[in-house]
């Protein structure tokens, strides 16, 4: 059985409110978990201090067993010193500029230089 310790959507529309649960990675997201071990507010500021609650000792028992926390539970884990912080990914190259964009930025720059 392969255990996550990861988020469960709670809260009402366009209100969100997570528990940071145990679970089999084969239950839904919403379903049934094993233990709750924290929750997550994005609602709050990100300096407010009930953003984030985690149960120190229940985490470090399951990381201890072998459970795995999804990318955001990772960055809360890597913040609260529990867990060693995630390397984070490059920019999504989907948000890059396309070809056309790239090659007007290269003749602006040309353009540019040759002024200078």
């Amino acid at each position: 059985m392969s255990v996550k310790i990861r988020l469960a959507r709670a809260g009402a529309k366009k209100r969100p409110y997570y528990h940071i649960v145990v679970a089999d990675s084969r239950s839904p997201r919403d379903g049934r978990f094993i233990e709750k071990v924290g929750a997550y507010n994005p609602m709050l500021p990100s300096d407010h201090a009930d953003r984030v609650r985690l149960v120190n000792e229940r985490i470090t028992h399951w990381l201890s067993q072998g459970a795995q926390p999804t990318d955001r539970v990772a960055r809360f884990l890597g913040n609260a010193g529990l867990a060693p912080k995630p390397a984070y990914a490059e920019q999504p190259k989907q948000s890059a500029p396309k070809k056309k964009a790239q090659a007007r930025a290269e003749a602006a720059a040309k353009a540019a230089e040759a002024a200078a």
